[in-house]
């Protein structure tokens, strides 16, 4: 059994990480740890969990395979220098620490883009995983940048669900002001920004212009991302690209109509779908942002560097109403 610890327990991302790990075939978790809640039943914060697990919080990872870092943005680094981990120990960092600054204290953290970045993935120790904006955006344009059928810049205006923002209550989440509300933020400004440029250089050898408008919905779950570019490809010709590029991706899949959110929410699945408008290629995208936007392609990311089966305990069920 892999020995699993989690790292900023109480957080909407180590929920899910704990649904999935509790129920992942090949997994114990030896510590769900909090600075805040030290003795606390898990059962405390995650109610849906009661009857699932004994387990509390504590402030000591204990001997674990592999520790996943759902902390704060900056919190990661803290976390590493003053916790010490066994020498064989894996790590997957949900923040932002690596994306982007991938070495520290002699760890090079691989970016974790599952369907991109597969080969590199497998077998690595330390891994970055991806932001939930970058995920839906890079895998809606990674085929596009990879065959360089990208003419100019990228615009992208995507939504996300509240629990995008975190656990911890700001006036923009409040449901007072949340419900029945739409707005704008960060506007060619996000933090995810860096990560998808480099992802894109990467798959097309050089720099590419993205204009990303990040909008906050009034829904807990889910990101929809509409996507678009001058292009000369048709959109059936794209459509057939982006099957064959995504043919060993078992949660990536090419709709040849058009889809809806809930569609993927509660699931580790990305639906795509494209279409062709006087000369632009439009590409929605659509992932739950706590899944396959955070902690589904985190055990994703685990399994594939323990050498098992990347589905293991991600055939999760779908809501259609």
């Amino acid at each position: 059994m892999i020995k699993a610890a989690i790292a900023g327990g109480t957080g909407y991302t180590a929920g899910e990480l704990l649904r999935i790990l509790i129920n992942h075939p090949e997994v114990e978790i030896c510590s769900v740890m909090s600075t805040t809640s030290v003795g606390r039943d898990i059962t405390d914060f995650h109610r849906d969990l009661l009857g699932e697990t004994d387990l509390k919080f504590t402030d000591n990872p204990g001997e674990p395979d592999i520790v996943f870092l759902c902390l704060g943005h900056g919190l990661s680094r803290e976390f590493l220098s003053t916790h010490k981990l066994p020498e064989h120990c894996k790590i997957i960092d949900l923040g932002q620490d690596f994306r982007n600054d991938p070495d520290f204290d002699g760890k090079h953290f691989v970016y974790g883009l599952t369907d991109v970045f597969k080969d590199e993935i497998e077998g690595c120790d330390y891994l970055a995983n991806p932001g939930c904006f970058a995920t839906s955006i890079q895998l809606g344009l990674a085929p596009s940048a990879a065959l360089r059928m990208i003419d100019g810049e990228i615009h992208v205006t995507a939504i996300t669900g509240a629990t995008g923002a975190g656990r911890k209550l700001s006036e923009t989440s409040h449901f007072p002001w949340r419900d029945n509300n739409i707005s704008v933020y960060k506007p060619f400004s996000h933090q995810h920004l860096e990560e998808i440029g480099n992802t894109l250089k990467a798959l097309s050898g050089k720099p590419q212009t993205v204009n990303f408008v990040p909008v906050r919905g009034d829904f807990a779950r889910g990101i929809f991302a509409s996507i678009y570019f001058k292009c000369g490809t048709s959109a059936d010709e794209a459509a057939e690209i982006y099957k064959q590029y995504y043919k060993d991706s078992p949660f990536v899949f090419v709709s040849d109509s058009p889809i809806s959110l809930k569609e993927v929410v509660n699931t580790n699945k990305c639906l795509l779908h494209i279409e062709s408008h006087n000369g632009y290629l439009h590409i929605t995208s659509i992932i739950d942002n706590l899944l396959k936007g955070a902690s589904g392609q985190a055990v994703e990311n685990m399994n594939l560097m323990f050498g098992l089966d990347r589905t293991t305990a991600l055939h999760l069920k779908a809501n259609a109403f």
